[in-house]
């Protein structure tokens, strides 16, 4: 019922930013917590950014400041912006969204991920 896309990955050069989008479709974005996670081959998927429905953001303490998320429920769309992006951000990137169910059991939902690939 909720589908998420996420765009905006590609083959970039280390110092180089992107902007990832991640559309959203089948219910309003406002409802959900939204998170972007990334997996590098060989490890485990960790959440990078995320941002509630109240607007509240997280991000991974070794970031450095050079990533951030916004969300545009007008447009059902969630962003990552990254800045100077580094060899180790090399991952798939995969957007995702929660929320709660009326029975209090917690939904989330998974994007197919878009690649980013740095290079240095």
């Amino acid at each position: 019922q909720v589908q998420l896309v996420e765009s905006g990955g590609g083959l970039v050069q280390a110092g180089e930013s992107l902007k990832l989008s991640c559309a959203v479709s089948g219910r309003i974005l406002g409802a959900y917590d939204m998170g972007w996670y990334r997996q590098a081959p060989s490890k485990e998927r960790e959440l990078v950014a995320s941002i509630s429905v109240g607007g509240i953001r997280n991000y991974r303490d070794n970031v450095e400041g050079r990533f951030t998320v916004s969300r545009d429920n007008t447009k059902n769309t969630v962003y990552l912006q990254i800045d100077n992006l580094k060899p180790e951000d090399t991952a798939v990137y995969y957007c995702n969204a929660e929320i709660t169910q009326i029975n209090f059991t917690r939904r989330v939902y998974w994007g197919q991920g878009t690649q980013v690939t740095v290079s240095s």
